[in-house]
């Protein structure tokens, strides 16, 4: 590692933002020249809280992780938030609709935002989240937020990233035959029906409770159910009291390894990808077995056990 990266390391260390930023901009770019400062910062993280946040669009996630960011730093703690944007159609880029909803923590020194984009990742999160969760962790900060896409039930990697999992729902989830179809709903540690002073609130809560009832944990842990309305900051503290509750659960044993054994697997598939498609795109040989596939010479799949 250069002196620049040792600067960088120490710079991150200390919670410089600009630095952090454009370390975060490099790692979401998959840019090689930051393998050593990743590596680097690796051994200083394992102490923030990693709590994820997801639901469905519209169940208003973004104003949750507002109303959870003010009472933690009430706690005095200080927040990084990963929020996972769509990508631009255009610049591949997030849309930083996520963002523009917590404005009112930019001028917070103990609040740090980014929005990132899903990248065509499918389960919520994009290729490089886990990573740039880590670098937060390495920087300090006392609790990690990943606040998910919001794209539907699918979006399960979000219980293989972050040691507490949020999922929130709205009035009018439905019965809970319906909300045992979604897979989006096993992964829960926490329940928040959020808008709950809308009609139909605590028939969800009580469904989300049955739910709850029929389906016990193998760690014991009893899944709670908050009725919410994070756009007035109405039933917060319970959430954040829970969350501590579950850390201990969270960061141990089985789940420890399966967000290890993640972690490596999405690496590699990120690794992997990149350097195939310029193989199959400039190459005599890569783009021989494309026109193979074009013309029905070759399947996908026989083309795939070609490449090297």
């Amino acid at each position: 590692m250069n002196i620049q990266d040792e600067l960088l390391v120490a710079e991150v260390r200390r919670r410089s933002l600009r630095p952090l930023a454009r370390l975060l901009r490099d790692i979401d770019d998959d840019v090689d020249a930051v393998n050593p400062v990743v590596q680097a910062l690796w051994p200083h993280g394992g102490h923030a809280h990693i709590v994820g946040i997801t639901g469905p669009p519209g169940a208003g996630k973004s104003t949750l992780v507002s109303a959870l960011i003010a009472g933690w730093r009430a706690r005095g703690k200080t927040v990084a938030v990963l929020a996972v944007d769509p990508s631009s159609p255009f610049t591949g880029g997030a849309l930083l609709g996520d963002r523009v909803r917590m404005m009112q923590h930019a001028t917070d020194e103990g609040v740090f935002i980014r929005s990132i984009a899903t990248r065509g990742a499918l389960g919520g999160l994009g290729p490089s989240t886990l990573e740039q969760a880590g670098v937060l962790d390495a920087a300090g900060f006392d609790v990690v937020v990943i606040e998910t896409v919001g794209v539907g039930q699918d979006e399960v990697d979000i219980v293989r990233a972050a040691h507490s999992t949020v999922v929130v729902e709205v009035p009018g989830l439905g019965d809970a035959v319906q909300a045992m179809k979604a897979g989006i709903l096993e992964i829960a540690d926490i329940f928040v029906v959020n808008k709950a002073d809308r009609p139909g609130a605590q028939t969800t809560v009580a469904d989300l409770r049955r739910l709850g009832m029929m389906a016990p944990r193998q760690d014991g842990w009893r899944v709670p159910v908050h009725a919410v309305v994070a756009l007035r900051g109405t039933g917060v503290d319970p959430v954040l009291d829970d969350l501590e509750r579950h850390r201990p659960l969270g960061q141990q044993g089985d789940r420890a390894e399966a967000r290890a054994l993640h972690g490596i697997r999405r690496a590699r598939r990120q690794r992997l990808d990149r350097q195939l498609e310029p193989w199959l795109r400039t190459t005599e040989a890569g783009r021989a077995l494309v026109a193979d596939v074009v013309t029905r010479r070759l399947s996908p799949r026989e083309a795939a056990l070609l490449c090297p």
